[in-house]
């Protein structure tokens, strides 16, 4: 909901900065609740019902800001959104490596990432087509209305055929033990310079749609809703293109080229922003980010399950770093709406290439392959 939520404040004529402390809320309450959410994915076998409760939580926080769009229930409910939400990635993966194993982990992960793109695309025309034909605010009653479905899908998941162990990061067949605590993987050097990475990454990434969709709304009106719809669109469709063939290069061309390819396109696209008004071209921009999201979205899963194997700690480890980079993430919204306040857009876009283009140039150097930690088990 994040672009379409800075649209929909805008209307209301919020400044950049104050839209910018509103996703900032919502990502620093993410940010408090990803580690624990990992852990108790990890410590909890029900994890249908987990991922139920965040939906219903969700629907309440939509509802909210369609209802009392001004400051104190907006920041409210992006902590309700923020806190729950954090959940839905550690146990889907976990779901997901439970019901497959590690083995099939691989292609299911890009399988996952497919499937979830195509859900948001079907959003975004959705969301696109409500915004412009009845209001700005239809689009969180969209988001209530799509919360029945997506309960009703989980009940058909068979929990019997959830491994606990291997969910948790276990080798398949074996039990994990004792889990290690996470300052124990934290030293780790790999995985501290995929922290590193995947932070810059995400600071750079996460303030780019959003101010992309706070310039669409001055001067646009009601178009400006479609030209955001049309943004994420081609967005996801391109992950969509492009997630189950990440899923599956990741295994024969390993993790590192991948992420190469996903962290380079993201200073092109910061930069490209800042040379054209055409709302067509920035559309086109936007392939981009499907790019450099779908792979992302896809290899950075595998990557940590492959630094992890063994330890029972794949989930809390997996929310350790999601705390981490929506620390970046929140970063970006206030810092880069700031500078776009007081300097102008291209300074913004120009100062997220800058740091995109450093956090390739660490996991470039730095960062070494991990897929044939598979073989090995910790």
């Amino acid at each position: 909901m994040g672009p379409f939520l800075a649209i929909y404040l805008a209307g209301y004529h919020w400044n950049e900065e104050r839209v910018g402390l509103a996703l900032a809320v919502g990502g620093i309450a993410g940010i408090l609740a990803q580690t624990p959410a990992g852990a108790l994915v990890d410590g909890l076998r029900a994890k249908r019902a987990l991922v139920a409760a965040a939906v219903v939580a969700l629907a309440v926080g939509a509802l909210a800001i369609a209802l009392f769009p001004s400051l104190w229930p907006v920041l409210s409910a992006e902590v309700l959104i923020g806190s729950t939400s954090s959940v839905f990635g550690p146990a889907i993966c976990a779901i997901s490596l439970g019901i497959v194993g590690r083995s099939a982990f691989d292609a299911r992960q890009g399988r996952n990432q497919t499937f979830n793109s195509a859900g948001n695309v079907t959003a975004a025309v959705s969301m696109g087509l409500l915004g412009y034909y009845v209001s700005n605010r239809s689009v969180f009653f969209f988001v209530v209305c799509a919360a029945v479905p997506t309960i009703l899908i989980l009940l058909a998941i068979n929990p019997a055929e959830i491994d606990y162990e291997v969910a948790r990061g276990a080798n398949d067949g074996e039990k994990a033990g004792k889990a290690e605590s996470v300052w124990v993987l934290m030293k780790d050097h790999p995985l501290v310079i995929f922290l590193a990475c995947a932070v810059m990454f995400h600071f750079a990434n996460a303030a780019m749609l959003p101010l992309l969709g706070e310039h669409l709304a001055k001067g646009h009106g009601r178009s400006s809703m479609l030209f955001m719809s049309a943004c994420v669109v081609t967005t996801q469709l391109v992950i969509t293109l492009i997630a189950s063939w990440s899923g599956r290069r990741a295994g024969t061309w390993g993790r590192k080229p991948l992420l190469l390819i996903a962290f380079g396109v993201l200073p092109i696209r910061g930069v490209l922003y800042t040379l054209t008004s055409n709302t067509v071209l920035l559309v086109a921009i936007q392939i981009l980010d499907g790019v450099g999201a779908g792979i992302f979205g896809v290899v950075s899963v595998l990557v940590i399950a492959d630094l992890t194997r063994g330890t029972g700690r794949f989930n809390l480890t997996l929310g350790a770093i999601s705390t981490a980079v929506g620390i970046g993430a929140a970063l970006s919204q206030v810092i880069a709406g700031s500078i776009v306040h007081h300097l102008g857009s291209s300074a913004g876009f120009l100062f997220l290439a800058g740091v995109a283009a450093a956090a390739f140039a660490v996991l470039f150097f730095f960062m070494p392959e991990t897929r044939d930690l598979q073989a090995a088990p910790k």
